[in-house]
């Protein structure tokens, strides 16, 4: 790689051990995807909780640490695994609680704000087009790439840390002109009218595309999305797809026309997707024992919008005994639900509401899932529904207004 003056002192510990040993580790990053050159990055969003990291990442942090780590630029985290409010109702690992308490209080002592959210675009920092940023969470990095045209890579826990140490990552994938331009074309003729839908699109296109460096265009918008319905078109894509970046004609800001977003690429595919092929998707679940003890909002987080919507639809309801519904989001949004008295009617209606986490990343949740005696998990996130598999729920998506009757009846369709 081509080291600027600064680069070389680095290497030299000019600015201490720290720093030093991050950039090193992101030479062999670099090195080893071809990389020319580093960029400098304004943001980080750092994936980092105990469930994730483990022992040994915990230790690599005391280390870190010990070295007078310092991040020089803004860096927020992703969500944590445990809510300190509900560890004795789930049951949680005391040990696990203590070390992920222990794990916030290193970031924090590295100038890392930990803000414990997986939906950091919608909150806390929109990068412009063209910005080059370190972050982590496959969710937030298609949102970063494809609604801002702002420019990252998945970045694991190390190689956002080492970003903010270094104030840099190194130059490839999503960072060059060359990975960005859409590879294939896919025709939207369905209605898409909930979170879910958009969230379906994404499972639809990312199974059969499963590649880092596809990047669909989407043409044929009916509307124009909100920010929630790219939120989880976007997650499902990543989840289903491992991509990284879409392009939507006419909505994202490198996609002014469909030349444009596909930058002289000709489409190897181009596929279309209409109403009928939402309904065999929701219809292709298996419903086993058709038990509807676990409905979760989750997989992103909730923003106040989503929140709002579900306040509406549960309020004077009651969640049928024997059924239990969890919703996640970050402190901010839940403060916020709280003060305008969306919080207190999801309460009211008995719906758990979970902060600073993801339901899918808790500390032991098989566990909890064999304890608690859950068979079935619904969701109106695609995202959810794929990841949490590995947890051996039965996942089933339904739209938003299904998941709050199939809550309030304890039955499902």
């Amino acid at each position: 790689m081509q080291l600027t003056a600064e680069e070389r002192a680095i290497l030299h510990g000019e600015l201490g051990a720290a720093v030093k040993e991050a950039l090193e580790y992101q030479i062999r990053v670099g090195e080893f995807f071809g990389a020319q050159r580093f960029v400098p990055v304004t943001n980080v969003h750092m994936m980092g909780d105990i469930e994730v990291m483990g022992e040994g990442g915990l230790s690599w942090l005391r280390c870190t640490a010990e070295k007078k780590a310092r991040c020089a630029v803004n860096v927020t985290t992703n969500a944590r695994c445990i809510d300190f409010d509900l560890t004795e109702r789930l049951q949680q690992d005391p040990k696990a609680v203590a070390e992920e308490r222990e794990l916030i209080g290193l970031l924090r002592g590295m100038n890392i704000t930990t803000t414990d959210t997986c939906i950091n675009y919608q909150t806390l920092y929109q990068p412009h087009l063209g910005e080059h940023v370190a972050w982590g969470d496959t969710g937030t990095v298609i949102y970063a790439n494809s609604v801002f045209g702002a420019r990252t890579n998945f970045e694991s826990g190390p190689a956002a840390l080492a970003a903010a140490l270094t104030r840099r990552v190194p130059e490839y994938g999503f960072h060059l002109d060359v990975h960005r331009k859409g590879t294939f074309v896919v025709k939207l003729e369905a209605d898409l009218d909930d979170l879910a839908d958009w969230g379906a699109v994404g499972k639809l296109v990312g199974e059969p595309h499963q590649s880092y460096f596809e990047v669909p265009v989407f043409t044929g918008l009916k509307r124009t999305p909100v920010a929630d319905e790219l939120k989880h078109l976007g997650c499902a894509l990543a989840s289903y797809g491992s991509m990284g970046m879409f392009h939507m004609v006419g909505v994202t800001p490198e996609a002014p026309s469909l030349e444009a977003a596909l930058g002289g690429n000709k489409p190897h595919t181009v596929m279309t997707i209409t109403n009928r092929d939402l309904e065999r998707l929701y219809a292709s679940y298996d419903l086993k024992d058709g038990r509807c003890d676990l409905i979760v909002f989750s997989g992103p987080q909730l923003s106040l919008w989503e929140i709002k919507d579900l306040a509406e639809r549960f309020e004077g309801k009651q969640v049928h005994p024997g059924t239990q519904v969890f919703l996640t989001s970050s402190n901010g949004v839940l403060s916020a639900a709280r003060r305008l008295g969306y919080a207190q009617k999801l309460e009211a209606a008995g719906v758990t509401l979970m902060e600073g986490v993801c339901f899918y990343i808790l500390q032991n949740l098989s566990q909890l899932r064999e304890r608690s005696g859950w068979t079935n998990m619904i969701s109106n996130s695609a995202k959810i529904v794929n990841i949490i598999g590995a947890h051996r729920f039965n996942t089933i998506l339904r739209r938003t207004q299904d998941c709050v009757d199939i809550a309030v009846t304890g039955r499902i369709r």
